[in-house]
Formats: C-alpha cells, structure tokens, sequence
C-alpha cells in the first residue's frame, strides 16, 4: 500500500536555535526560536501557519507557541508518542495532513534543556509506582537493575556480540566517524573534537558493552520544520525537498526499549517493517541512497539498522563498518553532521535537518550528487522513517 502522499508533499523550511549543554533560557524560548527560523526559512509568515504536529512529550504546548508567534488560527493539531521513536513520525503526520487538506502549512517542531533541565538518560527509577501499564512493565524489570536506557540497550547489544563476534572496537569505530563528522560542523557540540579509537575504550564504562562514547550526548537546543504540499512548495523560496515516503513501524510483541521475548533479539523488527514501506512507497532500494541519518543514541543499534535496510546481510554490519562505509567517501556516509553522537541530541529531529540539507545542497559536509537521504528514528522502540529526494522538476530544470 503506497501512501497517497508519498512524492506529493515536502519540507520547506527548517530552523534550530544552537545546541549546547546549558541553554540559559526556557524551552518555550527554544520552542519559539527554532519555530520562527523555520518559518522564515520557508519564506512565510507565521499567520500562514495553520497546522502543528509534536511529541506527546513536547512540554510546550502548541498553542502557547502559537501565540507567541503570532499563528491565527490551527485547524489541525496532534502529537505522535514513543519520545525518540516519534521523529520521523510527526513529519509523516504533517505529510497527511497537507496531503488531505487539513491544514496548508505545518509546524513541526521539538525543543527541550535535556542537559541542564529534565535528562532523560537518568533512569525510571525516580517515577511514581502504580497499576499503570507502564507501572507494571517497569516493575518486572526496575528491580533487576533495568533502570536507565543504556541498561536495557546493553542487553541487545551484548547478545549481537555473542551471536556474530563483533567487539567493542566495533561499537567505538561507530562512534569515531560520527566525531569525525562532528569535529568538521560549526553547529556540532563537539566540533573540533575529534576521537580515537583509544579514547573510545579508554572511557568509562557505562553500563557493560557500553562505554561512555557509545552514548549519545544530553543537549539543550530546539529544531522546527514546515510541511506543504509539493505543488505550493514550488512557489516558496527553498528548493522543495520531497517526502518521497514517512512511515511509522511497531513488531509483534513489541516493548519500549526492552522486547526481550522475541525469537531473536539481534533484529530491529519495527525498522524492518519501516524498511519495507519505505521501499515500496519511493520504489527505491539501498542502492539509490547516497547518504543516511540513522538513530545513534547508543551505537550498537546502528549495526541491525544497516542490517535491517539492505545495505549489508545479517550479521555483516562489522564488516561493513571496518570497510569504512559510513565515513564521509564511503559507499553510504552515516550522520554527515556527527549524528546525536557528535552534533546534539534533539531526539532525532537535528537529522532530519541535516537530511534536508543534503538534499539542498547546503550541508557542511556535503556529501557529493545527493538524490535520496534515508532518515531513521529511535530503535527499540515503536518508530518511524522516510526517506527525502530532490524535487525532479527543480532539477531538471
């Protein structure tokens, strides 16, 4: 089943406030910040705005950023769940909303201080007991020391390593190219800061395998998008950049970060499923992307995502990294603007910028004749793709 707008809608603006690690101002401040950027990069005003989709962990409230950017009126609303998961979600949202005509233009935006106020990496051992599903579900496994998301991540990890020999080396040779990446960014948190291999398993342990460089960053820092529809995009400013597919994927007997009672726990099934509808929406395969934003919020998961969209077997993700592969000159380019590693952590939504980018053009780290961008959100959780192209018309003419 091809989605009806899939090919047929578009960003047209994207905007960021800076990332840092103590923000000095309210998220609201960040959420307004970003949105604004994104507007004006769009070439619009804020009252054309008439549509905005969020996180259901978004703090700050759609309308309270409207009012403060000056939007008249919304006719639609709504909010994707599964934090890091929802990214891509909300563009796909946005996507059918300007498809079906609910709305004309679609804010789209994420901010939060997730260093210097709420951290999520902190751990559920904090929150209120009670005979809620979620309740419940942590109580099987808090006792056990499953507390944080690096604990529940070190298990799929540890059992990737027993059943195909990668290493912690692996994991590091990871984390060294998106710092790499990051060390060439001016936006990147840790530009100029480039890593080793030696740094990597020289940092403290986290959790075992993870180190503390297999860890994404906590960051402060806000990102917005507009969606339109193609047709209206090609009288804006911007080159449109297309929504060829967005697509949202949660497996059987799926879990939030800890589906441990799978047949296997080596695959990412939900990115799986993604992977399929991505493919059968644009008719592209691996072989049309040139460059990918994957989910790095803990680099064993990017192994099985590789795995998951064809760009290596099962199992042979260890391989395809040591070749080199998702370096800048490689045969798929990874997190070009250091990733959630090396550039910020806004939950996923600085890689769908940075996607928008390639497609533009306009990158730092350009990666050379860019056509297709594959773009993932959070693993291990419910959670979503899409994949963005260069408007065909645009270029050929």
């Amino acid at each position: 089943m091809t989605r009806a707008f899939a090919g047929k809608t578009a960003i047209v603006g994207i905007g960021a406030t800076e990332f840092s690690k103590d923000s000095g101002r309210s998220t609201i401040r960040l959420a307004v910040e970003c949105s604004d950027s994104a507007i004006r990069d769009a070439g619009l005003t804020p009252a054309q705005i008439d549509g905005i989709v969020l996180f259901t962990v978004e703090e700050n409230p759609e309308i309270e950023v409207a009012r403060n950017l000056g939007v008249k009126e919304l006719t639609h609303f709504s909010r994707i769940h599964h934090s890091g998961g929802a990214a891509c979600g909300t563009i796909h949202q946005a996507a059918m909303a300007v498809h079906n005509g609910a709305a004309k233009y679609v804010l789209v935006y994420r901010a939060f201080n997730e260093r210097s106020g709420f951290r999520f990496g902190a751990g559920v051992q904090g929150l209120p007991t009670g005979p809620t599903p979620a309740g419940v579900d942590y109580g099987w496994s808090s006792p056990y020391g499953l507390l944080t998301p690096a604990q529940w991540v070190a298990m799929f990890a540890r059992r990737y390593m027993h059943e195909y020999g990668a290493t912690s080396e692996d994991f590091g040779r990871v984390a060294v190219a998106f710092r790499k990446h990051a060390a060439t960014n001016p936006a990147a948190f840790f530009y100029q800061k480039p890593i080793t291999l030696e740094d990597h398993q020289n940092s403290r342990w986290i959790v075992k395998p993870l180190h503390l460089l297999d860890c994404c960053q906590e960051s402060d820092g806000g990102q917005a998008f507009v969606v339109t529809t193609l047709e209206r995009a090609r009288d804006l400013p911007q080159p449109p950049v297309v929504i060829a597919s967005a697509v949202q994927g949660s497996g059987e007997d799926q879990q939030m970060m800890k589906s441990y009672y799978r047949p296997r726990i080596t695959d990412i099934p939900e990115m799986g499923l993604c992977a399929r509808q991505l493919w059968e929406d644009s008719g592209l395969g691996p072989q049309d992307i040139q460059t990918a934003v994957l989910y790095d919020h803990f680099t064993p998961l990017i192994l099985p995502q590789l795995e998951e969209f064809g760009f290596c077997a099962r199992g042979e993700a260890t391989d395809f990294i040591r070749a080199g592969n998702i370096a800048l000159g490689g045969r798929l380019p990874v997190n070009p603007n250091g990733g959630q590693l090396g550039e910020a952590y806004i939950h996923g939504m600085n890689g769908i910028a940075e996607a928008v980018r390639q497609v533009r053009g306009t990158a730092v780290n350009q990666v050379p004749q860019v056509h297709n961008v594959l773009v993932t959100a959070a693993s291990a959780v419910p959670t979503s793709a899409l994949i963005l192209s260069r408007d065909r018309r645009s270029a050929a003419g």
